[in-house]
């Protein structure tokens, strides 16, 4: 039931993906509506990937801010490559890398723990299976946790992932299939104990 409500996500999102698509070219054109719509619709992800690389909320608001900023600011030169959403992705991932080497400047970081109850979406079905999703994606690295998400709430395909991780396909594919195999073992592990 799980992987339903995840498979379910994975199909809104890449729906949205053409919405993305129009809300861009309304951008283009100098649209205050549509960014704040592209807003709305992208901001749990650029949040939850900046906050998987800075770790540390704060700064994930500082650069969901500037994220979209430069997005304003840039709007007309994007060009559909990819997805827009690996775009506006690849804007926060710089961000969430500049703010870090900033930081390192004045200071040592301490890890923090990511947060991920704000990743999951509300289409992920009742709270009770809300609460077993979150449970699961915590039992994964931090990169299969990325591939995941990126791949079933953003929408990104795995080539785009394996260009935003700076990662090759084949360890994207192999990661993203592995950390599936340990999703389903675990939901069925709590399942078969209920």
């Amino acid at each position: 039931m799980i992987f339903l409500a995840l498979l379910q996500t994975t199909q809104i999102a890449y729906n949205a993906g053409s919405h993305l698509d129009a809300l861009m070219s309304r951008l283009a054109v100098g649209d205050k509506d549509a960014l704040a719509e592209l807003y709305h619709e992208t901001r749990a992800a650029v949040y939850g990937f900046s906050l998987s690389i800075t770790k540390n909320p704060a700064d994930s608001e500082d650069v969901l801010q500037e994220t979209y900023l430069k997005i304003w600011a840039n709007a007309e030169r994007y060009t559909a490559k990819g997805t827009p959403m690996s775009w506006i992705l690849t804007i926060a991932k710089n961000l969430s890398l500049m703010k870090l080497r900033e930081k390192k400047r004045h200071q040592d970081l301490e890890p923090e723990e990511w947060d991920m109850s704000f990743h999951i979406p509300d289409t992920a079905g009742n709270t009770e299976d809300r609460h077993l999703l979150e449970a699961a994606l915590n039992i994964l690295t931090d990169e299969e946790r990325h591939i995941i998400l990126l791949h079933a709430v953003s929408g990104l395909k795995h080539r785009e992932i394996a260009e935003l991780l700076d990662m090759a396909l084949a360890t994207v594919l192999s990661k993203y299939h592995r950390a599936l195999k340990k999703l389903r073992k675990y939901i069925e592990g709590v399942e078969a104990n209920d």
